[in-house]
């Protein structure tokens, strides 16, 4: 994940989770994306990633 892919993304996962906070920590060796929602579930944030290829799983 790069700052030019986190760019390209944006205007989609505002979309697709309004309402909610998330951000990319791109300095993390994992490039972390932390989603504060009560709208859409990790399973689907997973998929939304995964549609647009990009590996994401959910960290316990």
């Amino acid at each position: 994940m790069s700052q030019k892919a986190v760019k390209k993304l944006t205007a989609k996962l505002n979309a697709f989770i309004p309402n909610s906070k998330w951000n990319f920590d791109l300095e993390d060796c994992d490039r972390i994306l932390r989603v504060e929602s009560r709208e859409v579930t990790a399973k689907q944030v997973i998929d939304f990633m995964n549609e647009y290829k990009f590996e994401c799983l959910e960290l316990e």
